[in-house]
């Protein structure tokens, strides 16, 4: 879900939630308060309040007291000339939202009013009716901005004079059921509220905080060093991909730092190669040259023998340091190029031809089998070409272990491809050491700690030029028997337009 979203949620979350709760609690609480109100007052719920049934419900409220003083006024009315029964009354009327007041021969006698119109209020008073005092009276006036509902009472005293009781009513008052609605909604409202605000923010310390949190986490651990700390978030929305973004940043930062490491390791062994692999021809032509400087060579037949094995060592040096320079090249990805259309056919003629001699002389037989049934082309550098070829030869050489070496090259067709072998009766390769044969630097345990050292990159190399000319190189490998180096080339076919 989106942030957008997420925030128009808890939008809408804050305006509606609270607005259909409220109606929720008016609807429950004023259908409960209704029954209270039907069973106290005779009205059918709150809205009658509003519909000119409130003086019936405040009529209903003085009832009782009502005929109390009825039936008083009948008995006894010096009793109303009683200020301990007037208070008494008053006291009654108070939780009735009304009060008392007691009149005798047009004069109050008693006012449980502390009103400031209580002198027009008096004045509107209705006065007394003729009769037995017996009637009730009730009726209602309306005294400035306010609303009361009165009930008069009319009694004769013992000595003949003529009296009134009233009860008077405030009927803008509310009633007890309607203040406790109102109560009740206000603190289901505040309940309501603290409960959403706790859920949405919950809902957006897991969806947003928590996330950020997470993230600054991930930050830190960073930046001590430690690129190990994988951040998981699952959510999808925009910090979600930030998320994402950012423990794609840290991988890629950790692959960085293992490259570079990998890198520095690498070239540790490169020098430790380069140093070894330098230091033993270097040995060699100081010994040899020592030894002509020394007399030792006496014969000229044996300082020819000298100046030639000095003339093959630092020729090995030669071919050592055009492989490193390479190497620089490759690793710059700068390999100068220069494809051409190539008959591989004369091609490998020309190469066996010119191997054939050198390996003659160290007593290994080259063997050349074309098993191709036209010439075949292809697009390719010849130099580097070459360059594959005497780094395979040459590894072979290296690791020849039977007293009479072959070697043989052969071409196969295959379709769209050519298909070039090179296979030698050496020692062979491990079955655990065939799979890195053509890694940098990478070494066989057989030869690691042999005397005929290697930098370590001829392979490598070789696997950057096969595939930088769109071809595919593998090996097989059996122990004892040999190796077969399989190198595929696409032939170059002509297209005619018509």
């Amino acid at each position: 879900m989106k942030l957008k979203t997420k925030i128009l949620i808890t939008f809408f979350t804050i305006i509606f939630v609270p607005m259909a709760m409220l109606y929720l609690c008016l609807l429950v609480l004023g259908n409960f308060q209704g029954r209270a109100l039907k069973s106290d007052y005779d009205i059918s719920g709150v809205g009658d309040m509003y519909s000119g049934a409130a003086v019936k419900v405040f009529n209903s409220l003085t009832m009782a007291i009502q005929q109390d003083i009825a039936e008083a006024a009948g008995e006894d009315p010096d009793r109303f000339m009683d200020p301990e029964y007037q208070k008494e009354l008053d006291q009654r009327l108070a939780g009735k939202y009304s009060f008392l007041i007691v009149r005798r021969d047009g004069v109050i006698i008693y006012n449980g009013s502390s009103g400031d119109d209580m002198e027009e209020l008096v004045r509107e008073l209705p006065d007394f009716k003729d009769g037995d005092g017996t009637e009730r009276r009730a009726g209602s006036v309306f005294i400035g901005d306010s609303k009361r509902l009165i009930k008069q009472q009319d009694l004769v005293f013992s000595d003949g004079s003529c009296g009134s009781v009233f009860i008077m009513t405030y009927v803008g008052e509310l009633i007890p059921q309607v203040k406790q609605l109102f109560g009740n909604v206000i603190l289901a409202m505040l309940i309501l509220l603290i409960l959403i605000a706790m859920l949405l923010a919950l809902w957006i310390y897991r969806t947003i905080l928590r996330p950020i949190g997470e993230l600054k986490k991930a930050t830190n651990e960073i930046k001590e060093g430690n690129l190990d700390y994988e951040l998981d978030i699952g959510e999808r929305d925009e910090i979600g991909r930030l998320c994402m973004d950012f423990e794609e940043m840290r991988q890629r930062l950790k692959d960085n730092a293992e490259e570079k490491l990998r890198y520095e390791q690498e070239n540790k062994e490169l020098i430790r190669n380069i140093s070894h692999d330098l230091k033993t021809p270097i040995t060699a032509i100081k010994g040899y040259v020592e030894g002509i400087m020394d007399g030792v060579a006496s014969s000229p037949e044996k300082a020819d023998k000298y100046i030639r094995t000095i003339y093959n060592k630092a020729n090995d040096m030669d071919k050592l340091i055009d492989e490193l320079t390479f190497y620089s090249k490759i690793d710059t990805n700068k390999i100068p190029y220069v494809f051409t259309k190539i008959d591989i056919n004369a091609y490998f003629e020309d190469c066996v031809e010119e191997l054939g001699l050198e390996l003659e002389a160290k007593n290994i037989d080259l063997g050349f089998f074309d098993y191709t049934e036209e010439p075949v082309t292809v697009i390719a550098d010849a130099e580097q070409l070459k360059r594959v070829v005497n780094n395979i030869v040459g590894n072979s050489v290296k690791y020849l272990d039977k007293k009479r070496g072959i070697i043989n090259i052969r071409l196969k067709d295959e379709g769209d491809f050519v298909q070039i072998e090179i296979e030698d009766n050496g020692r062979g390769i491990a079955a655990r050491d065939l799979p890195n044969i053509f890694e940098r630097f990478y070494r066989t345990d057989s030869s690691r700690n042999s005397s005929r050292g290697g930098s370590g990159i001829g392979l490598s190399i070789v696997r950057k030029i096969v595939e930088d000319h769109g071809g595919r190189i593998w090996a097989t490998s059996k122990e004892s028997i040999g190796t077969v180096m399989h190198i595929v080339l696409r032939k170059h076919q002509e297209v005619i337009y018509e």
